[in-house]
């Protein structure tokens, strides 16, 4: 009978050590750093090994697409950063000139950022009003329908 017990005991040690390896290396390789531009370029050599986000504003006529492939360059304090977009999904409608954007990949040896996620922050005019200025003209409402429902009681 205990004979029993201990392969059974060892089958479960065995599952459990496989599903914590299994999360560690998940919560490993989708961990990443947020780092400015500026402390991107004083990293040391570790910056080519980790999985980064960088944020920034797009420079104005910087963006060039090649089918799914997309260059562009972020800007922050006076930096600018060459970024290369290869993800799976196309950039968002918002992504544009000069508008706040986050990209996380990695850095390359060849001062490239290889960005495999891209996000654009929404545009101004979803920000809040600013105070003393003059409120956004609203749509035309629809009209109502004619037609009424009406409900008796019962």
């Amino acid at each position: 009978m205990s004979n029993k017990y201990v392969k059974f005991g060892l089958a479960i040690a065995i599952i459990v050590i496989s599903l914590g390896y299994l999360a560690y290396t998940g919560v490993r390789d989708t961990k990443s750093y947020y780092v400015t531009i500026k402390e991107l370029k004083a990293m040391d050599d570790t910056v080519y090994s980790k999985r980064l986000r960088v944020a920034g504003n797009v420079v104005p006529g910087s963006i060039k697409r090649q089918g799914s492939h997309l260059e562009f360059q972020l800007a922050e304090e006076g930096r600018t950063l060459p970024v290369a977009y290869t993800g799976t999904e196309a950039p968002p409608d918002t992504f544009k000139d000069d508008s706040q954007a986050l990209a996380e990949g990695t850095f390359g040896r060849d001062g490239v950022f290889h960005a495999k996620g891209l996000q654009a922050k929404c545009a101004s005019k979803y920000a809040p009003q600013q105070p003393g200025t003059a409120p956004a003209t609203p749509a035309p409402a629809m009209q109502q329908s004619s037609l009424t429902t009406s409900t008796t009681a019962r």
